[in-house]
C-alpha cells in the first residue's frame, strides 16, 4: 500500500484529498512546522497554497522498507505577494499504518529563488520529464 501513496501524494492538491490519505492523529514536521492531526494539515496545507501559486511538483522514491518511504523532491512555485519564483529541494520520509494512511510526515526542504528563465517546470512541461542532474539531488 505504501507504493500507492508515493504516486497518490501527486494528486494530494485538493483538500478533500488530503483529508482522506492522512490518519487522524498524523504527525507533521514541515521544515521548522510541527503540528498533529487532520485540522492541523489541512490549516497548513490551505495557508501553503494560499501563498504558492503555479505549483509544480516532482517526487522520486529515494528509500524504501517496511512501512516507511523516503523521497527526494524539487518543486517551483510563483510567490503571491512578491510575484517572485522559488525552487524547494528536499527530503521527505513517511511512515504508514496498517490501513496505508500516512501517520507521521517529516520534510527538510530549502529554497532558493530563481528566475523565470531558470525554471524547470514552466507551464506545458512534463514535470518527469525534466532532465535534473546529479548536481541537484
Amino acid at each position: 500500500m505504501p507504493k500507492l501513496f508515493v504516486l497518490l501524494s501527486y494528486a494530494i492538491h485538493t483538500l478533500t484529498a488530503a483529508r482522506q490519505a492522512y490518519t487522524p492523529d498524523c504527525i507533521w514536521r514541515n521544515r521548522d512546522h510541527f503540528f498533529s492531526g487532520t485540522d492541523a494539515i489541512i490549516d497548513f496545507l490551505t495557508r501553503k497554497w494560499e501563498k504558492e501559486k503555479e505549483y509544480r511538483l516532482r517526487k522520486e522514491l529515494f528509500a524504501f522498507g517496511d512501512d516507511k518511504i523516503a523521497v527526494q523532491f524539487w518543486y517551483e512555485f510563483k510567490d503571491a505577494q512578491s510575484g517572485k519564483w522559488t525552487r524547494c529541494y528536499g527530503l521527505e520520509d513517511w511512515t504508514f499504518a496498517e490501513d496505508g494512511k500516512m501517520r507521521k510526515r517529516q520534510m527538510s526542504g530549502n529554497n532558493i529563488e530563481i528566475s523565470e528563465a531558470e525554471r524547470w517546470f514552466k507551464e506545458g512541461v512534463d514535470v518527469n520529464s525534466v532532465d535534473i542532474s546529479e548536481a541537484h539531488w
